[in-house]
């Protein structure tokens, strides 16, 4: 594309007045509250929360039921944030719904490329049901990144990976480089992302920090995350 193209589109991207956010698994929408309201607040955004079901509910069947969603609201345009195993939904959604709206996508410590804690409970015969039958296919039999690479061609991807090290996954496994207490930031790395972007929170802490919403808002609006431009 170019530089008359990027323009526009990131003109058109601008005027998206609504967000749909997607909790994690083992969540709720209430989940994303915070997120919400700063959102509605602080941004004047239109926030709508998306639930599905996070263990049950299989891969497909979530990716659809978002893409039902969105139809049924008669939205021609939504930006979308997810969060952890959410970000994994929107985007298999992107990636199997021809006719998906405009709009881009904030991942928020999504396990883009695996997970080796989910990899390690998949092992044990009491945890796989819990891990359910979307995370399964979606990122340990198959991740994200090999499936949905293409989405970045078609629209802007921006994943946000955390660094303070507290979450339930370090109780399954050990983690070699930087991670979130869940998911390591090697984990998020999506090939064709337009941005990625690693921020001194946890997995949960994803959820209720301000400076989270501030780059996701910036990503949404223009396409890359804020930085320190100082020397």
């Amino acid at each position: 594309m170019d530089e008359s193209g990027r323009t526009e589109n990131d003109s058109q991207m601008r005027s998206i007045d609504t967000v749909i956010c997607l909790h994690g698994i083992w969540s709720h929408g209430a989940g994303m509250f915070l997120i919400k309201r700063r959102l509605e607040k602080e941004y004047g955004l239109r926030v709508l929360l998306f639930n599905y079901r996070s263990v049950r509910g299989t891969l497909d069947e979530n990716s659809a039921s978002l893409s039902r969603f969105i139809h049924e609201r008669g939205l021609e345009a939504t930006h979308i944030i997810g969060h952890s195993l959410g970000g994994v939904i929107a985007l298999r959604m992107l990636a199997t719904d021809p006719d998906a709206v405009p709009g881009r996508l904030v991942c928020i410590g999504s396990p883009l490329t695996g997970s080796r804690a989910a990899t390690l409970l998949s092992r044990q015969n009491w945890a796989e049901p819990m891990l359910g039958q979307s995370l399964l296919p979606g990122v340990v039999h198959a991740a994200a990144n090999e499936w949905a690479s293409h989405v970045c061609h078609q629209r802007d991807v921006g994943v946000i990976a955390g660094t303070v090290p507290v979450g339930m996954g370090r109780l399954v496994t050990s983690f070699d480089g930087d991670n979130d207490g869940t998911v390591a930031v090697s984990e998020t790395q999506l090939d064709g992302a337009r941005d990625h972007l690693c921020m001194q929170v946890s997995h949960k802490g994803m959820l209720v920090s301000r400076d989270v919403v501030d780059q996701a808002v910036a990503f949404l609006r223009r396409g890359e995350f804020l930085r320190d431009e100082s020397p």
